[in-house]
């Protein structure tokens, strides 16, 4: 199928959509910081056991060492320190500026493409991606009314992703953060931006080490390097208190499983999917939508009401997507 990368990228968001609500929950029993490892060892079960059934093999013990290394690195990049950034951003300036920053996570993928890849994007592919994030750009930008309390802030991470988790605060203040951003910091901003970074790196070093290597064993990959990362750096914070109490509340874990299957097992294996068929860029582009998507989403859980801006903005990024599909 021509259009299977892209179709693999719009999946991607639509799955974040699932797993940005699934982990927003979750996140308000459990904290995102025990979230961020319990989703990923959830995604390993499911990963495993799909492997196993898919390919006979429950490991990717299959992986050349070089594949290894660089979908090591790259789980480290995106799961690790490009969702720990983010989540520190949203405390600093908010969900509203940290996505705003956040958009420059394709067109620098695209730039990483071009240089380290060699890919070439046509003035039809430039033009696309341009119309997609201007109407994602529209909805995020839009001020919102903060809620009644603050909540926990980075519900959702790359699984989510990061971009997903804030996707619904950006909507409606929904996503457990004020939408109305505190003041400003230099620190902030400069987190969101290198969380935007890592998101554009972490595909890049994905492409790079995947090759046609298949896309759920290099998740699996991916995942076991951040886990044990996130281990480590457990033990260091004194962290697993907060991990056993957590894990004792099954609301929360029941979340935590919903938003794992839609996100790190499901979602970022389709996201490795598009890019193994498409350019990184645009595939980064079509995976941005997911404020766009989660519009519907909010309207029906949430009775929200979508401003005419909302609206105009999602019709945008819609637009954008048809240039992406008929380039």
């Amino acid at each position: 199928m021509a259009a299977i990368g892209e179709l693999a990228a719009l999946g991607t968001a639509g799955c974040w959509v699932v797993s940005s609500l699934a982990f927003t929950a979750s996140a308000r029993r459990i904290g995102s910081m025990t979230l961020n490892l319990v989703r990923l060892v959830l995604a390993l079960g499911f990963l495993t056991l799909f492997c196993w059934l898919y390919r006979g093999l429950p490991l990717p013990l299959d992986a050349s060492p070089s594949t290894w290394g660089w979908l090591s690195v790259s789980g480290v990049v995106g799961f690790v320190l490009g969702d720990l950034c983010l989540f520190r951003a949203f405390l600093l300036v908010g969900p509203r500026i940290s996505m705003l920053i956040m958009s420059l996570a394709p067109p620098v993928a695209a730039g990483l493409g071009w240089i380290w890849l060699g890919e070439r994007l046509s003035l039809a592919d430039l033009a696309g991606m341009a119309v997609t994030l201007g109407g994602v750009t529209w909805v995020v930008a839009e001020q919102q009314p903060a809620p009644g309390a603050a909540g926990k802030a980075g519900e959702a991470g790359e699984a989510g992703t990061a971009t997903a988790g804030a996707a619904g605060a950006s909507v409606s203040g929904m996503a457990g953060v004020p939408s109305s951003a505190p003041p400003a910091s230099l620190a902030g901003l400069a987190l969101a931006a290198l969380g935007a970074l890592g998101q554009a790196v972490g595909m890049v070093l994905s492409k790079r080490g995947m090759g046609t290597y298949d896309a759920f064993a290099a998740t699996q990959i991916r995942v076991l390097a951040a886990i044990a990362v996130y281990a480590a750096l457990f033990v260091a914070i004194r962290w697993w208190g907060q991990v056993a109490q957590g894990v004792r509340d099954r609301a929360g874990m029941g979340f935590a499983a919903l938003g794992a299957l839609a996100g790190p097992f499901v979602g970022v294996s389709l996201s490795l999917v598009s890019i193994q068929h498409t350019s990184v860029g645009v595939a980064t582009t079509l995976m941005s939508t997911t404020p766009v998507l989660i519009i519907p989403a909010v309207m029906v859980l949430h009775r929200e009401r979508v401003s005419l801006r909302a609206a105009l903005g999602a019709a945008l990024a819609v637009g954008g997507v048809a240039l992406l599909w008929v380039r």
